[in-house]
């Protein structure tokens, strides 16, 4: 499954997933080893544009502040 991080401090991530023939982005806020771990999902949504409202919302992040995962 293919997955976005930021480039900042890598504990936002959107993961893609193929369902049913569509894509499905979901959002997640991961939390450090330090304060237990463990991730948060935002929210999921069935578009790019889609995606790019609920970064606005929910994050400091746009679209382009995301890379993908190694």
């Amino acid at each position: 499954m293919p997955e976005w991080v930021c480039g900042c401090c890598g504990r936002w991530r959107v993961s893609v997933e193929l369902i049913r023939g569509r894509y499905r982005y979901r959002l997640v806020h991961r939390y450090p080893e330090r304060y237990g771990g463990g991730k948060n999902v935002l929210g999921e949504v069935g578009s790019v544009d889609e995606l790019a409202e609920l970064l606005r919302r929910c994050t400091p992040l746009e679209l382009a502040d995301l890379r993908e995962a190694a």
